[in-house]
Formats: structure tokens, C-alpha cells, sequence
């Protein structure tokens, strides 16, 4: 009859497991997620103390839990876990947003652009500064300094947007300015031939070494202007080298 008389460690573990049912009912009594968390340390610690005790009811009993913790801790904290989860995206996403575009991604966004106002047939001057900086026409018009995207360059050529009139500056692939005011060439041969925005167009470049790309209004063709001249009807694919070799 020796195993009905209980040992220390039994005593031990029973006083153990009613202490745990004692806090339990307190814990499941308020109101609180800490209370709740601080209750999961508890039970957590008398678990790593039965195991060094080798106290047999109390391991059993948790044991037989312990591959809910995990849910019922997903449960009681979701919306913690969700908060966390959207700091971390909101974290991530503000680094890709503040990471520099390579090359290939500018020159893919700037045919995306491109070709989406030559589809639609909305005239645009998008300037790319080389070596020479363009402070003095990038102050002429509105202060922007944004990474390049296609909805942003859509959205300034819209004709019912403020900022459509004009070129728009891009600088070390941002976009720095818009609604920029250029110089007019005054090319006789270039004047009987072209309209405002590709005589625009053509007069930044005989004053500057920036590279302009035009979208005609009329025909949606696409030229571009370098070093005082003007090449019309680019091919995307051309112009994607183009554009790569200038930002070099």
C-alpha cells in the first residue's frame, strides 16, 4: 500500500496544479491581454520547474497543453500580432520606396511612361540632366523632387492638371521640377516645321547637353533632342538604349 502514500514531490505537485487552476480562474476573471501574457510567463516557469523537480502531474498536465500555447497565444493577441506585422510592412515598404531605382528599372519606368502618352496621344517634354545642371530652368518652374513612376508623370500631363503646361526636369532620376519653362529655338528651318513644345524641346538642348524626349500632341510620335538637334518617329526600343546611355 506503500504507492497510496504520497510523497513530497506529489504533495508538491498537487498543491502546483491547484495553485495554477487558482490563477487561472483569477486571470480568465479580468480584463487585460497583460494579465493574460503575464499569466503564459507564469505557467511557463512552474513548467521549466517541474522538469528540473521531475514533478510527474504537473509535467503531464502541461505537456498535454503545450501544443496549444502557440494557438491560443495567436488568438488572444491577434490584433498585437497584426499591429506588428503592419509596422513591419509599412518598414519595409518605406525602404524599397527610399531605395535609388537602378538604371533598368528608371529607363523601363520612363518607356512605360512614354509610351503610354504616345498611345494616348498627350503631349509631353520630359528633360534628362546630363553634366550640365539645370538650376536655372528647374527653378522656373514647380519644386517636385520625386522619385520617377509612371502614375506621377501621367498624372502632371493630364490635361486637366496645373502642371501639364510645360516640361518636366529629371535630375539624378528624380523627377526635380515640372511645369518648366524653356527657351525657344530660334531655328528658321526648326520654326516653319515644329510647334511650340518641339521648338521647346530643341531650345533646351542648343543651351544645354540635357537629352529631351517629345511626345506629339497631334500624331503621338516620339522624337528626342540632343546637342541642338531633333530626331523624330524613336522606336521604344531605341529609345530605351538612349535613355541608358544618357543616365550613365
Amino acid at each position: 500500500m506503500e504507492f497510496l502514500i504520497p510523497r513530497i514531490s506529489d504533495i508538491i505537485d498537487i498543491l502546483i496544479i491547484a495553485f495554477l487552476i487558482y490563477q487561472s480562474l483569477l486571470i480568465l476573471g479580468k480584463s487585460g491581454r497583460l494579465n493574460i501574457f503575464y499569466g503564459f510567463v507564469l505557467i511557463l516557469a512552474v513548467y521549466m520547474l517541474s522538469l528540473v523537480l521531475k514533478l510527474r502531474m504537473v509535467t503531464g498536465l502541461l505537456n498535454s497543453i503545450k501544443d496549444l500555447w502557440i494557438l491560443i497565444i495567436i488568438v488572444l493577441f491577434q490584433n498585437e500580432i497584426r499591429e506588428l506585422f503592419s509596422r513591419l510592412n509599412l518598414t519595409a515598404n518605406a525602404i524599397l520606396v527610399n531605395k535609388k531605382p537602378t538604371t533598368q528599372d528608371f529607363a523601363s519606368t520612363m518607356i512605360d511612361a512614354i509610351s503610354a502618352m504616345s498611345f494616348r496621344r498627350i503631349g509631353a517634354i520630359v528633360i534628362l540632366q546630363k553634366k550640365m545642371d539645370l538650376h536655372e530652368y528647374i527653378n522656373s518652374g514647380e519644386i517636385i523632387d520625386s522619385n520617377v513612376s509612371l502614375r506621377l508623370i501621367l498624372a502632371i500631363f493630364n490635361t486637366k492638371s496645373v502642371l501639364h503646361d510645360g516640361a518636366i526636369i529629371i535630375k539624378n532620376n528624380r523627377i526635380a521640377a515640372a511645369k518648366v519653362v524653356l527657351p525657344l529655338s530660334k531655328n528658321i528651318e526648326y520654326k516653319q516645321k515644329y510647334g511650340t513644345r518641339h521648338l521647346a524641346a530643341i531650345g533646351i538642348s542648343e543651351k544645354s547637353d540635357a537629352l529631351t524626349i517629345v511626345v506629339s500632341e497631334q500624331t503621338g510620335q516620339v522624337s528626342i533632342t540632343n546637342n541642338g538637334s531633333i530626331q523624330s518617329d524613336i522606336a521604344f526600343e531605341e529609345l530605351m538604349q538612349i535613355i541608358t546611355d544618357a543616365i550613365k
